[in-house]
């Protein structure tokens, strides 16, 4: 029985830990940042116009923290380059032009899903690299972009990257070198420390040069996330072939379950095949509703520039928790409760 929907964002209350303070140096220097953005009367330069609420949530505490590593700490330089993210989100169209109506037409032929999560927890984006267009096209990019904004959504408690697998198994060809430029330097400069890992499989040796050519425009954080032909077996899926090998069930090695891999070709045991009938509206209904739940704790926390992530999900997933427990708790048709 073939199963068409993505997976519940997991939750592990016992396992993640909340993140360590700063110390006084960064925590002045953030201080710095959050005050720049939260004054009465900001606007934002040369457009001359206050934040939206969409534009304060995205200003998380996390977020500001993202920016303020990706520039070696300067406050100044982290500060252009969120307002330039500001603008530049606003002028790509993230709140208004690339909606589900828009892209659905780039999302018929799975070419790019969001399925499963890594052993960290990390969203799943899965590439299908012999279903891009060979040639440069801007609702490719712009479905590409949507499809990492639904992997923000859909991160868990303490999560603030995501993952990517590309299956290059029966695939000859690449996708347009423009269009993968394009995307790389939308990711590196638009969201920094968002890339987790990218895992590219079955990559033949021909198409080895698509890559190295690649190379020189990554950045070196980004360059450090790939890893090419990763080892598959019946315990999940390994960075290396020494990974694998000295993989035990108590260690941290694996960085995919083998129940968080879809059986073609990526030879786990979730029998996933891609019906954009039933998927398209799943992740749609999924990725709305976790946006709602967090945007609803965000406001009930304060609504405010630097809210943490980490606070607005702790309050998401304490809701859920209190919901399941009400649902359990319906009297049945005797009078008592069901437990």
């Amino acid at each position: 029985m073939f199963i068409h929907v993505p997976l519940p964002v997991p939750t592990h209350p016992h396992e993640v830990e909340s993140p360590p303070a700063l110390s006084e140096k960064n925590q002045t220097l953030y201080d710095c940042v959050l005050e720049h953005f939260s004054t009465e009367d900001y606007a934002l330069p040369d457009i001359d116009q206050a934040l939206t609420v969409d534009e304060k949530f995205w200003l998380s505490y996390e977020c500001l923290l993202r920016y303020l590593r990706a520039t070696n700490w300067n406050p100044n330089t982290a500060i252009k380059r969120l307002e330039d993210t500001l603008k530049w989100r606003r002028e790509f169209g993230i709140y208004d032009k690339i909606t589900p109506e828009y892209l659905e037409p780039e999302a018929a032929n799975g070419k790019g899903f969001l399925f499963s999560y890594d052993a960290h927890g990390r969203p799943a984006v899965h590439v299908n690299p012999s279903k891009l267009s060979a040639e440069e096209s801007p609702r490719t990019i712009q479905f590409v972009i949507w499809m990492l904004e639904r992997a923000v959504d859909l991160m868990g408690l303490g999560v603030e990257t995501l993952a990517v697998l590309a299956d290059y198994a029966n695939n000859t060809g690449n996708p347009s070198f423009g269009m993968v430029r394009t995307v790389l330097d939308i990711i590196q400069t638009h969201y920094p420390e968002r890339l987790g890992l990218a895992l590219v499989a079955h990559l033949p040796w021909l198409l080895n040069t698509f890559f190295k050519l690649m190379m020189p425009f990554m950045d070196p954080y980004t360059r450090q996330k790939f890893v090419f032909n990763p080892v598959i077996n019946e315990n999940g899926l390994f960075r290396t072939t020494a990974d694998a090998e000295a993989w035990s069930a108590d260690s941290a090695l694996r960085v995919f379950e083998p129940d968080q891999l879809i059986q073609e070709g990526w030879n786990g045991s979730q029998p996933f095949v891609y019906s954009h009938a039933v998927y398209w509206e799943a992740l749609v209904k999924l990725c709305e509703e976790r946006r709602s739940s967090m945007f609803a704790a965000w406001n009930r926390i304060g609504g405010k520039v630097g809210t943490r992530e980490w606070d607005v999900k702790v309050a998401v997933r304490d809701e859920a928790m209190n919901t399941q427990v009400d649902a359990e708790m319906v009297p049945a048709e005797d009078g008592q409760f069901q437990s």
